[in-house]
């Protein structure tokens, strides 16, 4: 096995154009799983911790650019008030050490339907850009992340950052697991409100091949919301609006049966924390005292 360490972007460019075979890893939370149980034996490991360009953030353009190495920790300690929702995430994934390493970036290219920090992406519309020698694109995170473990990278290219905008409204995420940390989910649940354009983001994270995006129940509340006059009023929400969104939710996953939960288990507690964690953002958003 090669192992390359380039020392700046440009370099890392130059290697996986010159080695498209490479799998690159930064935090290795996931890739040194893979070659520790000798599941994967790739011919080269391209080695990004010490490339700097991709552990900045910053504004661009009216959006927050994150690059792909910002750990857990950091999104959580310094983004954390620009996306709650991602850092309710992050706050979720393995322990201490592993946030310490691990990144929204790796979540990206493993692709994995249970990656923690991918429904909040999904619930507020972020974008991927990805990098080559030839230059740079952004794809729109669902269009990014194409299978189970799979996503929209050409073999020369590499994860550079993600695109999101800054929270306009209230954001949840909550999952279910064997155990309380330190665990992956047996189903999760991302929502952003997003009161500047009348919508409720969704997303369902592993119960599906992919992280999916519950447009049905969007689209009902956002119907409920409008017909209601409740942006403007923050009214609550009726308790059968509330249920009905919590099963257009459970309606839109495709979860499996697997060791870690079964397909009728997946699509009940989808709809469960649906329900919850609309109630919880839109509490919040009313200004109701003790909101989740």
């Amino acid at each position: 096995m090669e192992f390359i360490q380039p020392l700046n972007l440009a370099e890392a460019l130059e290697a996986k154009d010159a080695h498209p075979e490479a799998v690159p890893i930064r935090g290795g939370t996931d890739v040194m799983v893979g070659l520790n149980f000798a599941r994967s034996r790739p011919a080269a490991v391209l080695d990004l911790s010490r490339v700097e360009e991709l552990e900045e953030w910053g504004l661009e353009d009216g959006l927050l650019r994150v690059g792909a190495g910002v750990s857990y920790t950091r999104i959580i300690e310094e983004i954390g008030g620009r996306l709650p929702g991602l850092a309710r995430a992050s706050r979720t994934v393995g322990s201490p050490q592993i946030r310490n390493r691990g990144t929204v970036g790796g979540n990206l290219g493993t692709a994995s339907p249970a990656g923690d920090g991918l429904p909040p992406l999904y619930a507020s519309d972020a974008e991927v850009e990805v990098v080559s020698t030839r230059g740079s694109r952004r794809i729109p995170v669902a269009d990014f992340i194409s299978g189970p473990k799979r996503n929209a990278l050409a073999p020369q290219e590499l994860i550079s950052a993600f695109y999101v905008a800054e929270a306009g409204g209230p954001q949840q995420y909550s999952k279910i697991g064997t155990r309380n940390a330190m665990v992956i989910a047996v189903c999760a649940f991302a929502l952003a409100l997003h009161p500047e354009s009348g919508r409720v983001g969704t997303c369902v994270g592993s119960a599906g091949p992919t992280p999916l995006r519950a447009e049905e129940a969007e689209r009902f509340m956002r119907g409920v919301l409008e017909e209601g006059g409740l942006w403007e009023s923050r009214g609550a929400i009726p308790e059968a609006a509330l249920r009905r969104f919590g099963e257009l939710v459970a309606g839109a996953a495709r979860p499996i049966d697997d060791v870690r939960g079964t397909a009728e288990y997946r699509r009940h507690s989808v709809g469960v924390l649906a329900r919850r964690a609309l109630g919880w953002a839109w509490d919040e958003y009313r200004g109701v005292r003790g909101a989740a």
